[in-house]
């Protein structure tokens, strides 16, 4: 009988999503959910056959040319790839894959609920009234602004902007969009969107700015102190894809001295930690990074991390290879 893959799971899954992998590979679980330390990935490294990395586990170049490696695969629990070094994987022949569909539809969700949140200040009423500060209905009291024939500005027209584009367009929301690649004029039509050819116009004309783009280098403080400053000052600014694409101490000057009107974010740049200014705002939602945190998606980007890891050990190519 063939000896099964050993595995480590790096942080605790769905329980069907791990009941999965006990039953495919020599799996060691992470019981207590506490994030892994250096010294524990680069025993790892040369200990396990393949290991199912989260968000949490940076892998950088060292990690991966661990002596004595015995790592054949990173299966990626999340969509994002940012906290793999991607190029030191194929170099050192690790193969590295991803979970892109399965975080899609709650992803977009989770955006729409913050742009609902943000234009109807729906935090701070929630605050108010939890703090038994609300005084009863009177005719001015946290007026919001209405979405239907605003504009909505999507910075990157991947799976998800795509999802909350098909949502949007359910409240009278109008889609412009600016990427670095063209949609085809059958995406373009099928999502009524228009294409804008800069981010700075995009920003000057959106009334929502949503950023849709993945992390790294070429995406750090994309929103920064001038694009903000070029936005209108009922704009709004909602982030659901990587913390490091927004200048948070920018963000939050601009929302100090009502330079754009709110925002609303689900992720940030030094995760857990939170820009101290932004925590003490009104006119900002924040959530603890819950874009995919429903159990349909995190059990179908479990048993999508499952497949990739399992078809690599089947000889086979696996279906979301990005390394």
């Amino acid at each position: 009988m063939t000896e099964r893959p050993s595995l480590l799971v790096t942080r605790r899954l769905p329980d069907s999503v791990e009941a999965q992998l006990s039953q495919k590979f020599e799996v060691t679980l992470n019981a207590s959910d506490v994030p892994l330390d250096r010294e524990a990935l680069t025993q790892a490294m040369a200990r396990y056959d393949a290991l199912c990395t989260t968000l949490t586990e940076r892998m950088d170049a060292e990690l991966l040319a661990t002596p004595g490696r015995t790592v054949r695969i990173l299966g990626n629990f999340g969509a994002g790839t940012e906290h793999i070094d991607l190029a030191a994987a194929r170099a050192n022949g690790v193969v590295v894959t991803n979970t892109p569909d399965a975080v899609t539809e709650a992803t977009a969700d989770l955006a729409l609920l913050l742009i609902l949140m943000a234009s109807r200040r729906a935090g701070e009423g929630e605050r108010e009234l939890r703090a038994q500060r609300w005084s009863g209905w009177h005719p001015t009291h946290l007026m919001g602004q209405s979405l239907s024939g605003k504009v909505l500005g999507l910075v990157g027209f991947g799976r998800i902007a795509q999802a909350t584009a098909t949502r949007a367009r359910a409240f009278g929301l109008r889609i412009r969009y600016y990427s670095r690649t063209r949609a085809s004029s059958d995406q373009e039509t099928a999502f009524s969107a228009e294409y804008v050819p800069s981010l700075e116009a995009l920003a000057a004309q959106a009334d929502v700015l949503s950023i849709h783009v993945p992390g790294g280098a070429a995406t750090r403080h994309l929103v920064d102190s001038r694009l903000l400053t070029g936005m209108k000052p009922t704009a709004i600014l909602v982030n659901t894809a990587r913390g490091t694409s927004v200048d948070e101490a920018a963000l939050a000057e601009a929302l100090i001295t009502r330079r754009i009107a709110a925002a609303g974010l689900d992720v940030y740049e030094r995760e857990p930690a939170v820009e101290s200014a932004l925590l003490a705002l009104e006119n900002v939602v924040l959530l603890p990074h819950l874009g995919s945190a429903t159990i349909e998606a995190r059990t179908g980007m479990g048993l999508q991390a499952a497949a990739n890891i399992a078809a690599f050990f089947a000889g086979q190519e696996p279906p979301n290879r990005v390394a």
